[in-house]
């Protein structure tokens, strides 16, 4: 994207409706996490349309083997700080693990917190036919959904693992039906997560919401990224991801030289020092 193209597009708040332009007119989207405001800025101002406080948060932020353990509680508290740091992109909370499995009713109050107490735009759930009369109340409740089907991360221990889905006759039938259930049911927009690419085309062909792509390859409506395996601050990169940078090397070199320097004597100098 160019400057000048970046530079247009900051002047306009991203909406489901804009993305749903963008699949029209064929013009690829972006998606990234995001925790806190100074990322959340960095992200807005660089031009990136749609930003997730993802449950990743507990394996990235918390130290968590899964996302399993991150609560409703924690994922709003980080909502709100990314809220503070954008004026453009999109905001989609991710309903943690336990908040929408219960009842439709529990689901539609813990999504209603998202956007009072969060600040979200819009929340995203995991799941595709199993979900689809929840989500259905969610978005009855004038608030937007991003559905997510394929390898969905909170069913983790049901999936035996994270294993690629849709290989197969029945596997490609069963993502495909979630899919369908998911746009059927109302959300604006699907997650679509590490599931065969050419599934991935279809169903992007199918389907008339964006879809989002995360080891789906390249024929999806748009494509997401967790900000710590994009800025090399994981100490492990699935094969899907791509490190744009390395944050991480950069950290620990300046953490070094300023334990040397200070060992040294040699910060603070006079000019880090008031008279």
């Amino acid at each position: 994207m160019s400057t000048v193209t970046a530079s247009s597009q900051r002047e306009h708040r991203v909406t489901t409706r804009s993305l749903l332009r963008r699949k029209r007119q064929g013009r690829p989207f972006s998606m990234l996490t995001a925790y806190d405001v100074t990322f959340a800025r960095i992200f807005d101002q660089a031009g990136i349309d749609v930003l997730l406080v993802g449950d990743s948060v507990g394996n990235t932020v918390q130290g968590h083997e899964n996302t399993l353990p991150v609560t409703v509680d924690e994922i709003i508290y980080h909502t709100r700080m990314v809220a503070r740091g954008v004026s453009r992109a999109l905001i989609v909370g991710d309903m943690p693990f336990g908040s929408y499995q219960v009842s439709a009713e529990e689901a539609v109050r813990n999504a209603i917190r998202f956007l009072k107490e969060g600040g979200a735009h819009a929340v995203k759930l995991e799941g595709g036919r199993r979900v689809r009369e929840t989500l259905a109340r969610i978005v009855d409740a004038d608030i937007p959904v991003m559905g997510h089907v394929g390898l969905t991360p909170q069913s983790i221990h049901a999936m035996g693992g994270y294993r690629v889905q849709g290989r197969g006759d029945r596997g490609r039938e069963r993502v495909l039906e979630d899919a369908l259930a998911v746009e059927a049911a109302g959300a604006f927009a699907l997650v679509l997560e590490g599931v065969p690419a050419e599934l991935a085309r279809e169903i992007t062909a199918t389907v008339a919401i964006p879809t989002i792509g995360i080891g789906a390859g390249v024929h999806c409506d748009a494509q997401v990224l967790v900000q710590h395996d994009l800025l090399g601050l994981s100490d492990w990169t699935p094969s899907f991801a791509k490190q744009y940078a390395n944050l991480g090397s950069l950290a620990s070199q300046a953490a070094r030289q300023f334990a040397e320097e200070v060992a040294d004597r040699k910060f603070p100098g006079d000019e880090h020092s008031y008279r």
